[in-house]
Parts: C-alpha cells; sequence; structure tokens
C-alpha cells in the first residue's frame, strides 16, 4: 500500500539549515584547499559531491546509461577549472552548474548524432540516482519513475531543493531564475506527484474494495 506523503516542501529547518551550511562551508574549503595541490582534499571534495552529481545527472538527462559518464565529465570540468573557484559562491553550487553545463553539452551533442541503447545497462545507473528512504514509497513506486513525467523545470526545482537539500536562494542561482519561480515550481511539482501518487494507490484501493465486498 503507498501512501501519498512526500518530503514537506519547505525552506531548510534550523537545524538542517545550520548542518546544510556546514557542510557547504567544509565541501568549499576542500574545494579552495584542492586548487592548491592538497591531493587529500581533491578526494574529499569529490567523495562529498560525488552522489549529488550522480542524482542531479540523472534527474537532468534522459540517458540512463549517460549518468556516470556525465558525472565523470563534470568532475574532470571541474577539477580542471578549479583553479578558477574563489569561493564566492558554495562548492556545491558551482559543480552542480558544471553539472547542468556538461548535461547541455551531452544533450546537444545527442541531437546531432544520436546515440543507440543497450537496455541492459540502465538499472545500475537508476539504481544509483535513486533516493532512500523517503515516506509514500514503496518498492511498487519508484520516486525517480514519477519525477521523469513533470515538466523539466518541475523536476530541477524539486531535485534541488526537496532532494539534495539545496536552499531555495541557490536553488534560484543555479537555475538563473528568481527565487519565488523556484517555490512555484516546486509547489507544481509536489502537487504533480501527489496526484500521480494518488493514481497509482487507485488500483490497490479498488482491489481492497472487491476484496471486502466478496
Amino acid at each position: 500500500m503507498i501512501t501519498p506523503a512526500l518530503p514537506l516542501s519547505r525552506e531548510r529547518t534550523e537545524p538542517s539549515a545550520r548542518a546544510d551550511e556546514s557542510r557547504d562551508e567544509s565541501i568549499t574549503a576542500w574545494a579552495l584547499a584542492a586548487r592548491g595541490g592538497d591531493s587529500v582534499a581533491v578526494d574529499r571534495f569529490v567523495r562529498a559531491l560525488h552522489r549529488d552529481v550522480i542524482r542531479y545527472v540523472a534527474h537532468l538527462c534522459a540517458d540512463p546509461q549517460a549518468v556516470d559518464d556525465l558525472a565523470q565529465d563534470t568532475f574532470l570540468r571541474a577539477l580542471g577549472s578549479l583553479h578558477r573557484f574563489e569561493g564566492r559562491s558554495s562548492a556545491r553550487v558551482w559543480l552542480l552548474a558544471i553539472a547542468r553545463r556538461a548535461v547541455a553539452d551531452s544533450l546537444r551533442y545527442a541531437a546531432v548524432r544520436p546515440r543507440r541503447a543497450d537496455l541492459p545497462d540502465w538499472e545500475p545507473a537508476v539504481e544509483l540516482a535513486q533516493p532512500r528512504g523517503l515516506p509514500g514509497f514503496d518498492d511498487g513506486v519508484a520516486l525517480l519513475e514519477l519525477l521523469a513525467g513533470l515538466p523539466d523545470e518541475r523536476r530541477e526545482a524539486f531535485v534541488l531543493t526537496q532532494l539534495l537539500g539545496l536552499p531555495y536562494a541557490e536553488a534560484a542561482e543555479l537555475s538563473g531564475c528568481p527565487i519565488g519561480t523556484v517555490r512555484s515550481r516546486v509547489a507544481r511539482a509536489r502537487a504533480s506527484l501527489l496526484a500521480l501518487l494518488a493514481e497509482a494507490e487507485e488500483p490497490a484501493r479498488a482491489g481492497s474494495r472487491a476484496l471486502a465486498a466478496a
């Protein structure tokens, strides 16, 4: 049985916001140290943001097979550009902006030279991108699958704020739109997801009613 519940649409609560801020400060510090040639900082920077990048590009691109390659491309671009990173924004926002450009470049390339998909290889990428422990989803319904049905801009806003935990202001900076637009996109995404969840649950409810009436 699926309970139609989603992560609360909200700015981060005060303890959560402090934790996110502390994490972002650490990651930014590692990025700045990595810029100076600290190999340990490079490793910590990559490890800290690898899953965020995987999730983000998985929800942006249309080809699950490309997720790992896009994540690798993102980090290669980032490490090659670290000398230009000055810490004016958080390293996480800076890296996700690079990931966004990597996906856009990949989509442009694919439009010119479409690539065949080998279907057996898509599961690992989806598994890596699938969020864990969110209320309202059992094995029968994947959030990733539901998100795929949303318009691109709403899906991106939801992923950034509700799954990756970015503050709305940083999501707005990354998406290049006003913060109010991000809030609106998240609200619309949540409404669509709740409707999809209710639709997915209806066959199970109908079956239960039929059993009860038998």
